[in-house]
């Protein structure tokens, strides 16, 4: 694991972005398509800001996948991840190929699961854009995250610190709004991905950098699985690095 830590959340964000621009244009250059997988939340706004930026990226040639939604919100509800992507990475950037989204308000999430995991499966993943949760978690893996399953779309539960995350970040006006599922890729699918660019902002995700630079490995912090992948870059602000014994 690569780590960069930079003073600013804006100039972490903009390291980011390049490094997942220069992955992305490596891909179309040496295959002639990139698969991408984008997360949501509040620590991938800035990062997604200046990806859509970028110049000389031919997103004609790009597949995104969606890394989790809430079950039950609907399509338009301000805190689905759907609408954050549409709004904040497909709307922004110049005719985007292909883009698969997670229905969270499908009739049947374990067929949606299927159904998505399927596509998937079909295309290797070239870079993975995530970050990483208070509690620790990697998509909606929250502790005690499943290291084993080899289904790449999952129904998942979601603890109560996740849920005091999403309300914290302003999606919701009280707990009792946030949901408690949602289908999430699964660690092993988001582990295939050839590439993972790593977004930590903030003093309230310092912790769980630390537990998953610094700990070990353990479906309790689940984002320390990352240490295990061979090309993973983690960018952090300083406020992120706080804790770490080397920043």
């Amino acid at each position: 694991m690569d780590k960069f830590v930079y003073q600013t959340s804006l100039e972490m964000a903009a390291a980011a972005a390049d490094s997942a621009a220069g992955a992305i244009k490596n891909a179309i250059k040496t295959k002639g398509r990139a698969n991408i997988i984008l997360a949501t939340g509040a620590s991938q706004i800035e990062m997604l800001g200046c990806l859509t930026a970028t110049e000389g990226v031919d997103w004609t040639k790009v597949t995104m996948f969606h890394l989790d939604e809430y079950i039950g919100l609907g399509p338009e509800h301000p805190a689905g991840f759907g609408k954050y992507l549409k709004e904040r990475f497909v709307e922004k950037v110049d005719g985007l190929g292909t883009a698969h989204f997670v229905d969270g308000d499908a009739e049947d999430p374990a067929r949606e699961c299927e159904r998505v995991g399927g596509v998937i499966t079909e295309h290797p993943i070239d870079a993975a854009l995530i970050g990483i949760g208070e509690n620790g978690h990697l998509a909606f893996n929250d502790p005690p995250a499943d290291f084993e399953t080899e289904e790449p779309y999952i129904v998942v539960e979601l603890d109560e610190k996740c849920r005091k995350q999403q309300l914290g970040e302003g999606w919701f006006e009280t707990l009792e709004q946030v949901p408690s599922r949602a289908i999430s890729m699964s660690i092993r699918q988001i582990l295939k991905s050839a590439c993972l660019i790593v977004t930590v902002p903030d003093k309230r995700k310092a912790e769980a950098a630390k537990n998953a630079l610094e700990g070990q490995v353990t479906p309790m912090c689940p984002a320390s699985i990352l240490q295990q992948h061979g090309n993973c870059k983690l960018f952090l602000d300083a406020e992120a690095a706080s804790l770490l014994a080397s920043h």
